[in-house]
């Protein structure tokens, strides 16, 4: 199945500083956030909540699939797979922006685990009539896990890091995450549903937490970010520890049993 479609989707929010200062000290950092401020990158994944009736919900608390820009495709699980970013103006606290977002591709295609369904949503958002940021949003979808079926084996970390940074991520802070940016999906604050029915062995860090750990990071070190792509490789549960690397431009983390996690590239300015 292969799907295009330019339905736009036009949200507006007013980035209430607030809302940035509650990450930042979530994350473990000073609460310097006030109106006016540039927004650090990614900290737009706290605006344009889309509330949906618990009647518009999965089984995932996500809302359902076919009923916005994302298609049925028939496929049970979702999963942030990666996306990139394109920095052109400051987001600034506490000013009204406006998100638009369509769907640029869906496909479904067959792999060895079965059928998977692959989504690309581009995002724009805009601030006072100036383009600030281009988003695209990659998902997959994919069926339940089959218990017999032997684990994916995840890809190795690099080891030649010249930067590094452990983070630890306990299911508060994805709770805090969670809420923070309206994702209601399961895998990171229901531990039975996690275990039982999406086969994890804990709580799934998410994909965009780890996105944003890392852009920090980059940030950090080379500045103000031109753009910004990453990858997921394998999951992060709760209860490990994870370590962010980084060697000139890339950045990826590492799980405690030296698996690749995410893979990342950052451009400065």
């Amino acid at each position: 199945m292969n799907a295009k479609a330019q339905d736009l989707i036009v949200q507006s929010d007013m980035m209430d500083p607030d809302r940035g200062v509650a990450l930042q000290v979530a994350l473990g950092q000073g609460p310097s956030l006030r109106a006016g401020s540039d927004l650090p990158p990614f900290f737009h994944q706290l605006y344009f909540w889309t509330p949906q009736p618990a009647s518009n919900l999965g089984r995932d608390g996500h809302p359902k699939t076919g009923g916005g820009l994302v298609p049925d495709l028939g496929l049970p699980r979702r999963m942030w797979a990666g996306g990139r970013l394109r920095f052109s103006e400051p987001l600034r606290a506490g000013l009204v922006a406006e998100k638009r977002s369509v769907l640029e591709t869906a496909t479904q295609k067959r792999g060895r685990s079965g059928p998977l369904g692959f989504v690309t949503l581009r995002h724009e958002i805009w601030q006072q009539d100036q383009l600030c940021l281009t988003e695209w949003q990659d998902l997959v979808y994919r069926e339940d896990p089959d218990p017999n079926a032997p684990l994916p084996i995840a890809p190795e970390a690099r080891l030649d890091e010249t930067d590094v940074q452990e983070v630890e991520f306990s299911s508060t802070l994805l709770f805090r995450y969670s809420a923070l940016t309206f994702n209601g999906h399961r895998i990171h604050y229901d531990l039975d549903y996690a275990r039982d029915v999406e086969g994890y062995t804990g709580l799934v860090v998410h994909g965009p937490l780890l996105a944003q750990q890392l852009m920090l990071m980059a940030t950090a070190q080379i500045g103000p970010l031109a753009e910004f792509s990453f990858r997921a490789s394998s999951p992060l549960m709760h209860f490990e520890m994870a370590t962010l690397c980084s060697k000139g431009n890339d950045l990826w983390v590492r799980g405690p049993d030296g698996r690749q996690c995410m893979s990342a590239v950052a451009l400065p300015k």
